[in-house]
């Protein structure tokens, strides 16, 4: 194995953004490379890293010594894309003073805005779309040569499944394993099927190799990822039996008992019960759920074309209540999105009042181009109530994620040590298996190792305790 040294980044940009980096020693060409938005970013660019580490580069957290720099993109929000935007102007003042220095836009921004960044406002060498990484060398050697550099091609195919990620800035403790790419919910706010095309799932069979080898490499928790879990369908070519997200993730929890699961995201229309048994089955699946709700009314849900009601989404909060009375719930909300009427806007504040999340994550509706909801609606809600709402929506959080957490006052929990406090290197930080953070002296324990932890006190984001 390669020696690195000690020096990782993980830098956090207004929650929207991770500088992930590892220097290796003596490496002929740097690169630097920065992910922003979801966590399927941060899992592509430990892609991007192993392609290009067979090429002869090295990543680095020094800026000022990349041969190659590389910003993979968010475009979910437009504050997202204007963040990437002041990065890439930060860089082309280095390239000013180190003409060699390469600058590229990887994931979701690069197929919407190719002809911009690399024509109109040159700030970029070279241009490449999630399903392109593999073209990277290329693509590369081009823009070195003075070439226009772009690959933003779709793929139906696409997995990646065969390549072994370079795990970047993580602590060690906790890794994704990506389990499909894609989305075909055409949900009228969101531009992934456009940036990231059609679903299609990964082998089951290199999905339990990448787990074991994790395993192996003294990884404690595991991340399936996806645009939407549970459509994950794998065709089996040598019996022709067809693979379910329930059965794919009863197969990764047997890969060892000690390995945590964890999975994000879920659709409301497609959780079944049969995922929701296989999790109360198994100690080691998480029981924590992300099930994004988006709205609790049931017109602005079919303008968002988001495939269920509200009665449906409380169908399947009742559900996991019912067969996993413990499970924590997260969710996505957004305020505002066109038309939305103050009764409308009540309706999502009685749904979070129903469900009492444990947390969420809260934006205001932010018209993407070439959306269903941008060809077809107006985006007409003033943005001062949409500020207004949404501020509600965070009160009403804030409470409700008090509440929950103190409900564990008191209580004793199994959790996973990931590192120090980030306040205090006499303290150790770790999650519950309802993805809570907790922090708690160093009595004993190390990283990477399970202890029990009494709660004594909390506030809406953290528990506070001690070692039992």
């Amino acid at each position: 194995m390669q020696s690195v040294d000690d020096k990782i980044i993980v830098e956090e940009q207004q929650g929207t953004a991770l500088v992930l980096a590892q220097t290796p020693v003596g490496a002929a060409k740097k690169m630097y490379l920065e992910s922003y938005g979801c966590q399927m970013n941060f899992s592509d660019s430990e892609i991007v890293a192993a392609i290009l580490l067979k090429e002869g580069y090295q990543t680095t957290a020094d800026v000022e010594k990349a041969d190659l720099i590389m910003l993979n993109t968010c475009s979910i929000r437009e504050k997202a894309e204007q963040t990437v935007r002041n990065r890439l102007v930060h860089f082309n003042g280095l390239k000013r003073k180190k003409p060699s220095l390469l600058i590229g836009v990887l994931g979701c921004m690069a197929e919407r805005l190719k002809d911009k960044f690399l024509q109109e406002e040159k700030i970029v060498d070279f241009v490449v779309g999630p399903d392109a990484y593999r073209d990277l060398p290329v693509v590369i050697q081009k823009a070195g040569s003075g070439q226009k550099a772009v690959n933003v091609l779709l793929s139906r195919e696409e997995t990646y499944a065969e390549i072994s990620p370079i795990r970047l800035g993580g602590n060690g403790v906790s890794a994704f394993i990506s389990i499909m790419r894609g989305c075909d919910n055409m949900c009228s706010f969101c531009v992934v099927p456009f940036t990231r095309g059609r679903e299609r799932s990964r082998d089951l069979n290199s999905i339990l190799h990448e787990a074991r080898y994790l395993l192996q490499e003294g990884y404690k928790e595991i991340t399936l990822l996806g645009q939407n879990v549970d459509s994950y369908k794998w065709k089996n070519t040598e019996n022709e039996a067809v693979v379910s997200f329930a059965q794919l993730l009863e197969a990764v929890s047997l890969v060892s008992p000690s390995l945590r699961i964890r999975f994000s995201t879920s659709h409301p229309k497609d959780m079944t019960d049969e995922v929701l048994a296989v999790m109360a089955k198994y100690d080691n699946i998480c029981k924590y759920i992300h099930l994004p709700v988006q709205s609790g009314n049931d017109e602005v849900l079919e303008n968002m074309n988001r495939g269920y009601t509200a009665d449906w989404y409380k169908n399947r909060i009742d559900a996991i209540r019912r067969i996993l009375p413990t499970c924590a719930i997260s969710s996505d909300i957004i305020a505002g999105f066109c038309g939305e009427t103050e009764e409308q806007h009540q309706d999502t504040l009685d749904m979070m009042d129903y469900v009492g999340y444990d947390f969420a994550y809260m934006f205001k509706y932010s018209e993407r181009p070439n959306t269903l909801a941008q060809r077809k609606y107006q985006d007409d809600v003033p943005e001062e109530v949409k500020s207004r709402r949404l501020q509600e929506i965070v009160d009403k959080q804030m409470l409700s994620g008090l509440a929950s957490n103190q409900k564990a006052v008191g209580k004793v929990f199994e959790v996973l040590i990931e590192g120090e406090s980030k306040k205090s290197n006499l303290q150790w930080q770790g999650r519950t298996t309802h993805n809570k953070m907790v922090i708690f002296d160093k009595t004993s324990g190390e990283k990477g190792s399970y202890v029990q932890v009494k709660i004594k006190e909390c506030t809406s984001a953290t528990l506070f305790g001690e070692i039992v």
